[in-house]
């Protein structure tokens, strides 16, 4: 039987079965915890201001706080995520340190670039693998911008590679992935054992070390950096062959630093040159020119080895903020410049 058979209503008695006053307690409890939920959020901090905006009371919802997110230390398949403090990137370093690598760095040197040469050498010298073997590889169209010549240490030299005058950003974007080919083709290959390719308007401003090193090397561009896939720039024209389907990719490389073993970056420059040579003949340009090809051969071929932002970053709202400046563009900050004050800094 119930336990209370009968209640009595104007229109007399009416049954109340033993669910029904299960259902009505229930209700009852729900209604006390959510009056006291509301009293209790008096007294916790205002949530952000964001909620405010959007016409929101803090007692209308509950205020959570957020945890300060890990640092990641590995990508999702399982290659190694480089910042230079860790105790992983000390353990490759002394893993290498004592090998007697080879390492090639290269970059492309043509017009108005030549202001940077010196800069960019004088750095490296300091900071870029000190204590390895190391032949700097400059592509020009002048070799004078090379004087006068920089002294570098012991067990590093400067090798310059004439090169075909260039003029224009698309033609020079277009090209580079193929002198890049047949420069590591010959002579790089029989030179050194890896190889890594930068913009030539940069600045090493603190150590890179052997914690650098791997088969194949990306770099995560600083401005991209945590933003979601939808927010990555990649070629989605259907007629380019560097277009990158909805579902691909996993982060957005910048082309101002990459490199590997040398057998890996003929690999990859080879590639991608023929993809840029292929849309070139169907007059297609990609949005992001050279970089959108990278991109396209990174998903296809994964990185061993992924450098943090650390080791490409610029002076922008965008870019993260990250502890240590390893490598710095000073071309993209009078990019930045150039924006706010109407000067010209960058071809």
């Amino acid at each position: 039987m119930a336990l209370f058979p009968f209640c009595k209503t104007p229109a007399g008695p009416v049954r109340v079965t033993r669910i029904q006053l299960v259902l009505y307690c229930l209700l009852l409890s729900l209604v006390i915890y959510f009056l006291n939920g509301r009293k209790a959020a008096v007294s916790v901090e205002s949530p952000h201001p964001i909620f405010h905006a959007l016409g929101m009371d803090r007692t209308d919802m509950p205020v959570i706080k957020a945890t300060a997110p890990q640092t990641p230390l590995e990508t999702p398949w399982g290659a190694p995520l480089v910042w230079g403090d860790t105790q992983k990137s000390a353990w490759h370093r002394a893993k290498f340190a004592q090998q007697g690598l080879r390492i090639g760095l290269l970059a492309l040197v043509v017009g108005t670039y030549a202001q940077y040469v010196q800069r960019f050498l004088s750095s490296a010298e300091i900071h870029f693998l000190p204590g390895q073997m190391v032949t700097y590889y400059i592509l020009t169209d002048n070799p004078r911008t090379l004087d006068p010549p920089i002294e570098l240490g012991p067990e590093r030299q400067l090798k310059v590679v004439p090169i075909a005058e260039l003029p224009g950003w698309e033609r020079l974007a277009r090209r580079r992935m193929v002198l890049l080919a047949d420069v590591i083709k010959h002579p790089i290959s029989s030179e050194v054992e890896y190889i890594f390719c930068a913009d030539i308007d940069q600045e090493f401003v603190a150590p890179v070390g052997e914690e650098i090193l791997g088969d194949l090397v990306a770099t995560l561009h600083p401005e991209l950096y945590g933003m979601p896939r939808n927010a990555f720039p990649y070629e989605i024209e259907e007629v380019s062959s560097a277009c990158v389907e909805e579902d691909e990719g996993d982060y957005y490389y910048t082309s101002e630093l990459y490199g590997g073993l040398v057998s890996e970056m003929y690999s990859l420059a080879r590639a991608c040159s023929l993809l840029i040579l292929q849309d070139q003949a169907n007059g297609v340009v990609a949005r992001s020119l050279e970089e959108s090809y990278l991109n396209r051969y990174l998903i296809d071929n994964r990185p061993t080895c992924v450098l943090s932002p650390e080791y490409s970053w610029w002076n922008s709202a965008l870019a993260p903020d990250v502890r240590v400046h390893r490598l710095v563009s000073l071309g993209r900050k009078c990019e930045a410049y150039d924006q706010q004050k109407g000067n010209q800094c960058k071809m």
